[in-house]
């Protein structure tokens, strides 16, 4: 028995040095750190009102901005920050308007972004459309990830990168950063089409919505969700200390929507004068309703899915959310390419 505790001591010892061991060459390898950028942006976010009242003609919508500081201070004082420079994505000169492509993707999702190029994110002329696309980034404590990434930019030239972390609650400040760089740096794009890099976008089909929907310059587009009650609890809770109000405004659902390039100066100017809300579908809300933009619902934006693995149905939509990288490749080959 005494020689079992010795060799479980001993065994124990070596776990622990080899782990000690670990942490230090840890903390020895280099972090990854992003190289200077000439061309890259800064942008300090406006101090901002005490509090906004907002109405829908439903309800009556309080956000008071010292609560938001209190409660998430460091989505309110943000600096957008950029770490890459912007490539191709706005070219000036072109008899076609632009359609742009803002993917929303993590570090980590390679394999992903690989499979977007590969199908539907790509550069080229669409349904009367030039079609471009960037992929909205921000920083992971992976350096592995990090520099992965880096690469990556370095080949491709369409990742758009700013210095926060990645996070749930951080997708806003890619709403709000985003909204201020298109603004920006692209002020002569027709749409918007901001996803998440899981989409299955039917671009065919989505370019033609587009030419055929009268006056769609006029809406932000997408599955709309109608004064969706509040959760307290869970990944999309909210504390009644931050939002008291049971119901939120309409907002097009974050899995996919598209935004007129007309719209975007109304919805910068918004983000300017709103606090940032934890929620990114909600804080783009927010911003939509203090523009005066209204929505077009269209049931096409398949944004919980689809009931089955059925072709039709990927052919029918405008847009399939939740699909694996293997089944959106195999759908772009059957509808577009064999």
């Amino acid at each position: 028995m005494r020689k079992t505790h010795i060799l479980c001591i001993v065994i124990l010892g070596s776990f622990l040095t080899i782990a000690a061991l670990h942490w230090q060459l840890a903390r020895m390898a280099p972090q990854w750190v992003p190289s200077p950028c000439a061309c890259c942006a800064t942008f300090q976010p406006p101090p901002l009102a005490n509090a906004t009242t907002l109405s829908d003609g439903t309800y009556t919508y309080r956000l008071d901005s010292d609560i938001y500081n209190d409660l998430f201070p460091h989505l309110q004082q943000y600096r957008c920050r950029e770490l890459t420079c912007e490539q191709s994505w706005c070219p000036e000169a072109s008899a076609a308007p632009l359609l742009l492509l803002a993917i929303k993707s993590h570090p980590g999702s390679s394999a992903r972004r690989a499979a977007l190029r590969r199908t539907w994110a790509r550069p080229r002329e669409m349904g009367g459309f030039r079609v471009r696309h960037v992929f909205l980034m921000a920083m992971s404590p992976s350096q592995k990830q990090m520099n992965l990434a880096t690469e990556e930019n370095d080949e491709f030239g369409d990742i758009l990168l700013w210095d926060f972390m990645e996070s749930h609650h951080n997708l806003s400040l890619k709403e709000r950063c985003f909204l201020h760089w298109v603004h920006n740096s692209c002020p002569g794009v027709a749409y918007v089409f901001k996803g998440d890099d899981d989409l299955f976008v039917n671009l065919p089909v989505l370019a033609a919505y587009l030419a055929q929907t009268p006056n769609a310059s006029r809406f932000i587009h997408g599955n709309i969700e109608r004064h969706s009650a509040v959760l307290r609890t869970g990944k999309y809770g909210v504390s009644t200390a931050l939002y008291p109000q049971r119901y939120y405004p309409n907002f097009a659902s974050g899995g996919g929507f598209i935004v007129p390039g007309p719209l975007i100066p109304a919805l910068y100017q918004a983000s300017l004068e709103l606090p940032v809300f934890p929620l990114d579908d909600i804080y783009m809300a927010f911003l939509t309703l203090a523009a005066g933009i209204p929505h077009r619902h269209d049931k096409r934006f398949k944004v919980w899915g689809i009931p089955k693995d059925d072709i039709a149905l990927y052919r029918d939509s405008l847009t399939v959310h939740g699909s694996s990288v293997e089944r959106m490749e195999e759908v772009w080959q059957e509808l577009w390419v064999s």
